[in-house]
């Protein structure tokens, strides 16, 4: 059993020089970090810029906009402001001495407890270096060093990060480097009190740091788990060999409601629920300990697909803007799809559960009109401006190249399977690794994957392409589903689907969020914002008399509706808009389904499933 632990001082590097980036805690109460950059040989008039994004996460979100008290100096002399001077939003240029090292210090503002940019207070510190650390136009390609200070705020903290060690004391504080601006980027810290486990796999070094969790939290099944995840995704992608890195850490923030992941060439930030971590003394795990294992094998999963085989528009970051991309729908929705099925290869999950995660996000699909809007690769173009920028009308506009990119891998998956290629069956897994094999793991194209395709079948799969990844039309799924022993049975939708709507209920409140395309809730003129107040039912059509009042009914919860409307038809709708009370007539939708998946021949299922 893994017990919490300082981390023992490992080997240390020989020093190197080149650009130094020392991390203070200015303030924990005010969230500040201060940083002092360091460049041994600067250009007469240098430029510095912040990242405006993180790779991994597709959206601007301007980091610059936390960097504050900007100043430079050479020696002890502070230069003038008419030497620094801003030049855009995100960037700077000193004009200064060539020959004297140029020393610039600032402080970042930092306080978003995502796993994307920067956080501190009294309790914990974590950064990605795109959020703190200036980047040295010219000079990106050199060594740079990240010093990480010690001061009395952060006492009993220890310091965890996939960077090298080039000299640091048994708490983690102190100097680490890394070979560019691009590895410094890509290796995130945390900084805390936080529970340290290590383990082992196939022959690797892994570690696992939690914070934020209680003390019934179970370390040693959650190690167990991640080991399991860990082993089958190097032999996934390696058989017997060694993985292409000489350590791992995994960096989990549990909060009492949170969910997400960002990988990094070797480590990765997660944030999931307290509630769904593994306790002690529990026989039955949390329901979202299985979201977490699921979220765990995605990100480890993303060390080969996007860190390493990335795509061709990856091949060099430009950190200064959006880096388009149409192939999300690969490194994204493969990911996803085999985030859950590598789990049931580890023995994490069974059929039938399995079965029920697809099912899920088949539905998912099914429910978004989007879908016969966008293709997967317009939607990972569009990522900048419709995924990471959801509204109300994100549904109807768009689709997620996570969940319908998933199922493009399962449409790929099994139709290979149902062929036999040069060398026999083929399938999914074999493409993987021959694209990694193609690409040297390093930058590809559609046309690579094209190529892999015909490789491994020993056919053209053009037209798949053509229809699953660029075309609108339904996937096959339902007839490849029952080839491999699965049956789509149909089973009533939900209430709020049947009519066309996504709503919160609160307090005795419908709150409507969205009104998706070509629904009953569109025609009758729902909008998003809308407050459902209550529903008039007319009269009997045999003029039978009811009770005074008894035809308006206020709705505190949608499933109500039936119990109001009973066999009516046409009803009337009442809702709050603006401070105005309008009554829209609404049609009742005649019943929906959606899908339900079921096991009908086992041999072909685990056939499938285990590989």
């Amino acid at each position: 059993m893994a017990k919490p632990r300082a981390p023992v001082s490992p080997p240390t590097l020989s020093p190197a020089p080149g650009i130094t980036y020392r991390i203070e805690i200015a303030d924990v109460h005010a969230h500040l970090f201060r940083v002092t950059l360091t460049i041994p040989r600067p250009a007469a008039l240098q430029r510095l810029a912040l990242p405006v994004w993180i790779p991994g996460s597709y959206l601007v979100r301007e980091f610059s906009k936390n960097l504050q008290g900007l100043r430079a100096r050479q020696g002890t002399r502070p230069l003038p402001g008419t030497q620094l001077r801003q030049h855009d939003k995100c960037s700077w240029e000193v004009r200064c001495n060539p020959d004297k090292p140029l020393h610039l210090v600032y402080e970042v503002y930092a306080n978003d407890n995502s796993v994307r940019t920067a956080c501190l207070d009294a309790h914990r510190g974590f950064f990605n270096s795109s959020s703190l650390c200036l980047r040295v136009e010219g000079q990106s390609q050199a060594p740079h060093l990240l010093e990480i200070a010690s001061s009395p705020a952060c006492k009993g903290w220890s310091v965890a990060t996939g960077l090298s060690p080039l000299k640091i004391n048994k708490l983690g504080f102190g100097s680490y480097l890394a070979a560019d601006y691009d590895e410094l980027a890509d290796c995130p810290v945390e900084m805390g009190a936080f529970w340290s486990g290590s383990f082992s796999a196939c022959g690797v070094p892994h570690r696992f740091v939690v914070a934020g969790a209680t003390a019934g939290f179970d370390g040693a099944r959650l190690l167990a788990d991640t080991r399991k995840v860990c082993e089958t995704q190097i032999r996934f992608w390696h058989g017997h060999k060694k993985p292409p890195y000489k350590n791992y850490l995994f960096m989990l923030y549990a909060v009492d409601d949170g969910y997400g992941g960002l990988e990094h060439r070797n480590s990765t930030a997660l944030i999931c629920g307290r509630k769904d971590l593994p306790r002690l003394g529990d026989a039955k795990l949390p329901e979202g300990y299985t979201t977490l294992r699921g979220l765990i094998s995605h990100e480890y999963f993303h060390t080969w697909n996007v860190k390493r085989l990335r795509p061709a528009e990856f091949a060099s970051y430009r950190y200064d803007s959006e880096n388009y991309t149409e192939l999300l729908w690969f490194f994204e929705g493969f990911t996803s799809y085999y985030d859950d099925l590598l789990l049931r290869r580890a023995g994490l999950l069974d059929d039938a559960g399995y079965l029920r995660l697809l099912n899920k996000t088949i539905n998912q699909v099914m429910q978004t009109p989007g879908r016969l809007l966008q293709s997967v690769a317009q939607a990972s173009f569009d990522a900048w401006v419709k995924y990471y920028r959801q509204d109300e009308n994100t549904p109807n506009a768009t689709v997620s190249y996570y969940t319908k990119g998933a199922l493009v891998a399962l449409c790929f998956d099994l139709s290979l399977r149902s062929e036999a290629g040069a060398g026999g069956p083929a399938n999914l897994d074999e493409v993987m690794r021959t694209l990694w094999l193609r690409c040297k793991a390093g930058p590809m194209s559609e046309a690579d994957f094209a190529a892999a395709l015909q490789e491994v079948s020993g056919r053209s799969y053009a037209a798949e392409i053509a229809a699953w990844v660029h075309g609108t039309g339904e996937l096959p799924l339902e007839d490849m589903l029952k080839r491999h022993g699965v049956a789509v049975l149909q089973e009533p939708a939900q209430l709020a689907q049947a009519l066309g709507l996504r709503v919160q209920e609160s307090a005795g409140s419908v709150h409507v969020k969205t009104v998706l395309r070509g629904g009953a809730a569109e025609r009758a003129g729902f909008t998003a914002g809308d407050e459902w107040l209550g529903v008039e039912i007319p009269a009997p059509a045999s003029n039978q008399r009811v009770a005074a009042g008894s035809s308006s009914w206020r709705l505190g919860k949608l499933d109500d509706l039936p119990l109001y409307a009973g066999t009516s038809k046409k009803i009337g709708a009442l809702v709050a808009r603006d401070k105005r009370l309008l009554r829209l007539a609404l049609v009742m939708p005649p019943a929906t389904t959606t899908w339900r998946l079921v096991s009908r021949d086992t041999a072909l299922v685990e056939r499938w499933l285990a590989g």
